[in-house]
């Protein structure tokens, strides 16, 4: 099967010039991205749909990813570029339109370098056989004594050696390597992989020539501005269209479609103004003066929804891991510690808020989007336009940069206006979501509550770990039905707790959300994670022991987990055990790497404490250690923090750095600061004032070790945000002896 990638910038350039030769290999996908069967196609070479090499030698790298400032458009062509040996130089760096036959587009999981690391290491090595083959023959020796290095092609028995570019349509003609006979480089000849490598858009942030969905210029375009229900499900009932058309600049007043569940990525409805200008857009919008009726959702309270879910607490259990007998363990053990904690919901908060431009050529919609996901924007918007599930692939929707997302942008109800703006307007139309909009009609972090059991023997020694969460779940947006956590969601850090205790137990009651819940930033990880790591503190606390030493008792011997055999429905992230095994010897080595950099035990001034947390997520295995410092007044600050991660392969350790840096920051503005809240349905926050993050002068210095102990790359994006709160409450505790359970942090340490 015959798959050619139809890029409108790139190969309208090269079809113009008359540039139609070169090599082309392409594959079809199988599931999760894995390595596919690859087929020959005559012209050029092109690997699964994301390589090309044009007869001028030139690789073109279609990127299926976005970039939110994590380099999945630099990290993934470093793979190809590794196998195929190419001059980075020579590279032409293609943003892939959503199209279905680049497969998973979705930017979300951390999983675009994990799940196409096997795909995009066999396109290059394919690449480079071919072209080792066809310059073999040209010279009449064997396959072997021949070798590709930096964009030549080098004759080991006589010297001679050529560019790519002199074997580019010989190679199109030859047959495509047996996927088993693929060879790849050895990783002491890498120049690539594992090798530090400046993102390929570094310049134009430098520069300010980049462009995000928030930059996007068409001529003729008309700005947008809306209003929504302020609660949830709310309805539009009556608005002032004559007093917003004599504000200067506006050009209409538009209703948005009304809002009917499932919720899932649709837009909220409401009142929406078309202007010359933003900025009129807006006082337009000022001057309609919407008014909106609440709702189901118009009585929702954040401060007594926090009582139901504490009542679920106390309820029914729906059990979903167990091990030996915990009721029994907890009646006969010495010591009974028990704890709640406490997860508001959460915003993203990305620095740029989401914004879609569409414009429509004749029948043709195009559409430029601060988007995680190209093909969930044509999926969400094509019934909004009038076209059938299977026509969304007719909407040509390419993703912007993205200043930030977090989640958040995987969810596109902004294209879906934009879209049908555009449409009613006749004109291209930028849909513009201020930041008051982006913190009030966001999908949040859900809120949750949990309860923390264990048992201790006479000797200190943990014998038993119960568990139960409750929490509106992601799940629900898609089916109104669901009222309780889905394993998938309690498969992220607690499922998978890996303690060998005798006894342990999982548990979880029912909760119904009254906002959009989404994921955000290592999901549900950010609340079992802070529950888990802070109540190993307690425990240790309980026993007198120093938190790593209980760590490390609690993990025990050195082995590979399987939850299933304790009747969980597990995940693993999408991978398989094989694959990503998960394992306590690489948990226990981050631990002891992170106590060895920080000095984590060693005696601190008055009002310094260390606090120090664990945890496997996206399977990649981070610790933290934080140091915080409490005044005589009880202000805190934190200085410093310490992190190791094994995230198995790190392809680019530069931005593997960078985001164990950024998980930290964004750890300690939801530890310190984050909270939503909810009142009369409403989001009382609009603003970071309301919602702020971490200020510079708030962020600590951050040193970071990298261990690699498998070749297999994990997930980077994620994992490094779910130890960070609890190894900061954990540092106030060793500072003042203040234990805090729940978030954010506040004035707690003055309470």
């Amino acid at each position: 099967m015959t798959r050619m990638v139809e890029n409108v910038s790139r190969r309208g350039v090269l079809k113009g010039a008359g540039i139609v030769g070169g090599l082309v290999l392409t594959a079809p996908l199988v599931s999760k991205g894995l390595m596919a069967e690859i087929k020959k196609a005559s012209g050029q070479l092109e690997a699964t749909n994301y390589l090309s090499i044009d007869e001028d030698g030139t690789v073109n790298i279609y990127i299926h990813r976005v970039e939110m400032g994590q380099g999945s458009r630099t990290g993934l062509p470093q793979i190809i570029a590794e196998e195929l040996d190419a001059d980075w130089n020579r590279i032409n760096f293609v943003a892939a339109f959503g199209d279905q036959k680049f497969g998973d587009q979705n930017t979300d999981g951390s999983t675009s370098i994990r799940k196409f690391y096997d795909t995009f290491r066999h396109a290059g090595a394919a690449a480079r056989m071919m072209l080792e083959q066809a310059a073999a023959e040209k010279w009449g020796v064997s396959p072997d004594q021949v070798m590709a290095k930096e964009h030549r092609i080098h004759n080991k028995v006589t010297g001679a050696s050529a560019d790519y570019s002199a074997f580019v349509v010989a190679a199109s003609a030859l047959p495509v390597p047996d996927v088993a006979k693929v060879t790849y480089k050895a990783e002491a000849d890498r120049r690539f992989i594992g090798k530090p490598v400046r993102n390929i858009y570094m310049k134009d942030f430098v520069t300010g020539s980049s462009q995000f969905g928030q930059d996007v210029q068409r001529e003729g375009m008309l700005y947008a501005v809306a209003k929504r229900p302020p609660v949830m499900g709310g309805k539009l009932k009556g608005y002032n269209r004559e007093a917003a058309m004599a504000v200067a600049g506006v050009v209409d007043v538009v209703e948005l479609p009304v809002f009917e569940k499932p919720i899932m990525f649709k837009p909220l409805g409401g009142l929406a103004v078309l202007a010359s200008n933003t900025y009129a857009a807006k006082k337009g919008l000022e001057a309609a003066a919407p008014e909106f009726e609440a709702g189901d959702n118009g009585g929702y309270d954040t401060t007594e929804y926090e009582k139901t879910l504490w009542q679920a607490i106390d309820g029914e259990d729906v059990n979903h891991l167990k091990r030996g007998d915990v009721d029994t363990a907890l009646a006969d053990a010495a010591t009974v510690v028990e704890a709640d904690y406490f997860v508001p919901h959460l915003h993203h908060a990305p620095m740029e808020p989401p914004a879609a431009t569409a414009e429509w050529q004749g029948d043709k919609l195009m559409m430029w989007v601060c988007c995680q996901d190209p093909q969930s924007v044509q999926n969400t918007v094509a019934p909004y336009v009038g076209l059938k599930p299977e026509e969304a692939h007719k909407i040509h929707v390419e993703a912007t940069l993205l200043g930030g997302a977090f989640g958040r942008k995987s969810k596109p109800d902004f294209a879906a206006e934009a879209a049908i703006l555009a449409k009613h307007a006749g004109k291209p139309v930028k849909m513009v979501w201020l930041r008051e909009d982006d913190v009030q009609h966001s999908y949040y972090h859900t809120i949750s509550a949990q309860r923390v059991k264990g048992a201790l023997d006479a000797d200190g020694k943990v014998t038993a770990w119960k568990h139960k969460t409750v929490f509106p779940s992601i799940f629900e947006i898609f089916n109104p039905a669901t009222d309780s956590p889905v394993p998938l969601e309690l498969g992220l850090g607690l499922l998978d707790i890996p303690f060998e205790t005798p006894n342990l137990q999982v548990d979880a009651g029912k909760a119904k959300g009254h906002v959009r819940i989404g994921w955000m930033r290592s999901v549900t990880n950010i609340q079992h994670a802070f529950a888990v790591g802070s109540f190993v503190d307690e425990l240790a606390q309980a026993s007198g022991k120093r938190t790593d030493d209980m760590w490390l008792e609690l993990i025990g011997s050195d082995r590979t987990l399987d939850p299933s055999k304790d009747g969980a429905d597990y995940f693993n992230y999408g991978e398989t055990l094989e694959r990503h095994p998960l394992e306590t010897t690489r948990l226990k080595a981050v631990l002891k790497k992170v106590v060895e950099m920080s000095g984590y035990g060693k005696e601190m001034p008055k009002g310094h404490g260390l606090g120090i947390s664990v945890h496997r997520s996206f399977v990649t295995y981070v610790a933290n250690v934080v140091e915080v410092v409490v005044s005589d007044d009880g202000q805190l600050s934190v200085p410093r923090a310490w992190v190791a991660v094994d995230c198995g392969l790190a392809v680019n350790p530069d931005r593997v750095t960078s985001q164990m840096e950024g998980a930290v920051v964004f750890g300690a503005s939801i530890a310190l600061h984050g909270e939503i809240t909810a009142k009369d349905g409403q989001i009382e926050q609009s603003n970071f004032d309301g919602y702020p993050v971490c200020r510079m002068n708030e962020c600590p210095h951050v040193e970071v070790a990298i261990l690699e102990t498998t070749g297999v790359p994990g997930g980077v994006g994620e994992p490094g945000v779910p130890p960070v709160a609890p190894a900061i409450t954990n540092a106030i505790f060793a500072a003042t002896g203040n234990r805090i359970r729940r978030l954010p942090i506040g004035h707690q340490i003055n309470a």
